[in-house]
């Protein structure tokens, strides 16, 4: 018998993407506020939380992303942690025995980081609400992507100047770099990423860990692998006059992909061949 597996968020960008991999090997639900096969909503009283029975594995991927207004602060926190309080209470009351929370490597973020802000303190407080309901009880992970990219404009959302960047080369338009810094990123090609999450049901493994590439990448290289795979005739120009953008990068940890015997492999320069190609088939 397969195993019943349960998306959370089953609309957004990951589980969009994560769903048709699963079902290689899974029965895969979807929840959420529209177009899935039953209706979910973290902002919901729990006793109007209703689920399936007979799941053997959750995956979280729904998630606010918050913003600058008391609302928007207010809408983080009662979905990304009250949500997943919930959550999580509703899984012990079906005795799932797998539940797992897709969170972000902005989760370790500190305070005086200049991109420190209510997604990642959020992201953070969930990560602390699911480990004090679930641990000894429901074997739990929780996984900390990096930034995440894929061909289509999915994650445009999420990464709203990683695509402007795409648009600029393909159109051969000059892509411009605020600042003297050639800030470094690290970004996932949701290929891996979905890989790296179907192994990790597949094996039932349990902990917490970072999901990132094992190369960091700076703008430049971005900015020069997309003009490469459009053949564009853009150039890459730094603004000098204008603020540095700062790094944001973190410790390496590999030990998730040592246990699946998996590491990423779509390289940035692999990654915007990919964009380039699925753009062209759309012409």
């Amino acid at each position: 018998m397969k195993m019943k597996v349960l998306l959370i968020g089953g609309t957004s960008s990951l589980a969009i993407s994560l769903k048709p991999v699963l079902a290689g090997f899974c029965d895969v639900i979807t929840a959420g506020r529209k177009d899935c096969n039953v209706y979910f909503n973290l902002t919901d009283p729990i006793e109007k939380m209703i689920l399936p029975e007979n799941i053997d594995t959750i995956i979280h991927t729904a998630a606010h992303l918050g913003g600058k207004s008391e609302q928007e602060l207010f809408d983080a926190e009662n979905v990304n942690v009250l949500g997943t309080l919930k959550l999580a209470q509703v899984a012990m009351r079906l005795n799932v025995r797998h539940f797992i929370l897709i969170s972000s490597i902005f989760s370790t973020l500190k305070e005086n980081h200049s991109l420190y802000n209510i997604y990642a303190l959020s992201k953070k407080h969930s990560e602390e609400i699911a480990n004090i309901v679930l641990k000894n009880k429901i074997q739990l992970t929780i996984l900390r992507p990096s930034q995440i990219y894929g061909d289509t404009d999915l994650f445009r959302i999420n990464q709203p100047f990683f695509y402007s960047i795409v648009d600029k080369a393909e159109r051969g338009e000059d892509i411009h770099l605020y600042g003297s810094n050639d800030a470094r990123r690290n970004y996932i090609h949701i290929d891996d990423l979905v890989h790296i999450i179907s192994e990790t049901v597949k094996h039932k493994i349990e902990g917490v860990f970072a999901c990132m590439n094992p190369k960091d990448v700076k703008y430049s290289q971005i900015a020069h692998a997309a003009i490469a795979a459009f053949e564009s005739s853009s150039s890459v120009q730094f603004l000098k006059d204008k603020a540095d953008i700062p790094n944001n990068v973190f410790d390496k940890e590999e030990s998730l992909y040592k246990i699946i015997n998996f590491f990423p492999q779509v390289s940035i320069d692999e990654g915007m061949r990919k964009i380039a190609r699925y753009r062209r088939s759309l012409r």
